[in-house]
């Protein structure tokens, strides 16, 4: 079979590219500053419905798909490239759920992710991770040379279910060997199998109708047979497909051999079939419950005469019950064009009820965007209802009698993700932004001491390390002198080193030339003074007799 309309999908975005932590340096300047660029965002997994895609048949054989990862920044302020989103093309009429299940475990459907039922709908199936900042981009008026930077952010990684339920105009059902799979073959271009044994259709066949100015499509829904909510026959594995149907067309075989069954029977069996289905069913807005969807009776076999006579018999019944009925013959095409035609005009007649229906819809709805978009909104996991910054600090025990604290929240997992625990000062940068966002505050009223051992993260993906509040970054040491605070370096403070750091004006060189040459000026005075009163005119005569370091050793010449 290449039809395929449930799998489950294992996503994993891009990971996040490093910053970089470079130092620019120029001719004459010990430090010119920080120049490290940030790291690329890593590509996305993302789901688009398309018409070019008719099964899910791709994704049972290379379940895995992995978005490309950005890369690492560079000196010279040179950003790292985003990775390369991959686009995964659905069928229109795809759904997609949260897989439930444990490691080696079959998954199950959980919550419903997206609903791609148009062309062109697109659902991030798995984020890339955001690239980390680059030391320039971290320095501030403050931290002028952070000697570290952020990293990259690992792409988002889960599993999904993807469970197609095909969006066609008609849906064909009927009991097995009804021949529902003849009427689609009979109608449309469709080849589907065909054999006079039941359940001989296995997956849904889809077919395109043309009648004169009217094209719609119809689908052969397989399986349906009393008790099949209970998972009698095929069950109810395959009902999906005419979730998205407008019309529900009943094809009755007329020419059956079965005692206990008749046209009438047969019809309020199914009905009861779907009933049971419907009640289970969460439908999106603007499709039509199945209840109100229009039926049409379709008796099929009239080239038998005793089917013919019993269509006859049973068509005005149905007509007392409010329903269309046409008698067929897929064998010699006997009725299918009206039936062709009447199924095009009521297709056509509720595709402009709903289109008028949700056009009003659109002019109802009111878009309220705010003023600000904050790049952590874009986040998975993001509760709309809470701010970004909102953290939760949990004192927990374990059976041993082991205690710990922890911590969550969307900014300091983060932030745990961003750090480089082999550099001092970015440990100590972290410990800033913990203490700042009040995580050091937490801590304390929640009772935790210095040495307690406190978790950022959720489930076994956390970070742990034991509590220390005064804890100090490394600042930048240089031939092993601690020179300032964290983040900064005396080489890029003004007037720390007699203002080589700092670029004079013209007006400043030609000041400072000025005092220069005056300053030669006045020692070239000083030694003609001295000249003129006979210093150092004789190296024989001593002028201190008492001083021992003399040329003349310190006594006077005889």
């Amino acid at each position: 079979m290449d039809f395929v309309d449930r799998v489950t999908l294992h996503v994993k975005g891009g990971n996040g590219g490093n910053g970089s932590a470079g130092v620019k340096r120029e001719k004459y300047k010990p430090l010119a500053g920080p120049n490290g660029g940030n790291g690329g965002d890593g590509g996305s997994v993302i789901l688009e419905a398309s018409d070019n895609a008719n099964s899910l048949l791709d994704y049972r054989f290379v379940p895995h798909r992995s978005a490309e990862s950005g890369t690492m920044g560079l000196g010279d302020t040179k950003d790292g490239s985003k990775g390369a989103d991959v686009v995964l093309p659905v069928p229109p009429g795809t759904v997609v759920f949260e897989a439930k299940g444990g490691t080696g475990e079959s998954k199950r459907p959980g919550r419903q992710l997206a609903d791609l039922s148009h062309v062109g709908d697109r659902y991030v199936a798995a984020e890339g991770g955001i690239g980390g900042l680059g030391n320039a981009a971290l320095a501030n008026k403050v931290r002028r040379a952070p000697g570290f930077a952020l990293l990259g952010e690992p792409g988002e990684e889960r599993d999904i279910i993807l469970e197609l339920k095909s969006i066609a105009d008609v849906a064909l059902v009927g009991f097995p060997s009804s021949g529902k799979s003849s009427l689609v073959a009979a109608m449309s271009a469709a080849k589907p199998k065909i054999a006079d044994y039941p359940f001989t259709t296995l997956v849904p066949n889809l077919g395109v109708v043309d009648m004169g100015e009217y094209r719609y499509t119809i689908a052969d829904v397989p399986g349906l047979i009393p008790g099949a909510s209970e998972g009698k026959g095929l069950g109810l594995e395959f009902l999906r497909h005419i979730e998205r149907t407008e019309v529900v067309a009943h094809v009755i075989d007329c020419a059956t051999f079965e005692s206990d069954r008749d046209p009438i029977s047969d019809y309020h069996a199914l009905e009861a079939e779907l009933a049971k289905y419907a009640d289970r069913l969460e439908l999106p807005m603007g499709v039509i419950p199945i209840a109100e969807r229009p039926r049409v009776i379709v008796l099929n076999k009239a080239d038998v005469p005793e089917a013919k006579e019993l269509a006859d018999f049973v068509k005005p019944e149905f007509e007392k019950m409010g329903l269309a009925v046409y008698v067929i013959s897929t064998v010699t095409h006997e009725g299918l064009d009206e039936l062709g035609y009447a199924l095009g005009a009521l297709v056509s007649r509720l595709r402009a009820g709903l289109a008028e229906q949700e056009s009003r819809s659109e002019q109802e709805r009111v878009t309220i965007r705010p003023l600000e978009q904050p790049a952590l909104r874009r986040r998975r996991g993001f509760d709309e209802r809470r701010s970004a910054g909102d953290f939760k600090v949990e004192r927990q025990e374990s059976k041993s009698g082991d205690v710990w604290y922890r911590v969550t929240g969307l900014k300091p997992e983060r932030w745990v993700r961003q750090t480089d625990f082999d550099n001092d000062e970015a440990v100590g940068y972290l410990a800033d932004r913990l203490a700042s966002l009040g995580v050091e505050d937490s801590l304390r009223h929640s009772g935790a001491r210095p040495g307690d051992e406190v978790r950022i993260g959720k489930g076994d993906d956390y970070v742990a390390f034991d509590w220390d509040p005064t804890i100090s970054a490394g600042a930048e040491m240089l031939d092993g002198a601690q020179l300032g605070a964290r983040g900064r370096d005396l080489r890029l403070e003004e007037g720390s080193d007699g203002g080589r750091s700092h670029r004079r004006t013209n007006a400043e060189r030609r000041r400072d030339y000025h005092e220069m040459m005056d300053a030669r000026t006045a020692v070239r005075e000083a030694m003609r003074q001295e000249r003129s009163a006979g210093h150092w005119a004789d190296p024989a005569i001593a002028d201190d007799p008492h001083d021992e370091n003399a040329i003349l050793g310190g006594h006077e010449v005889e």
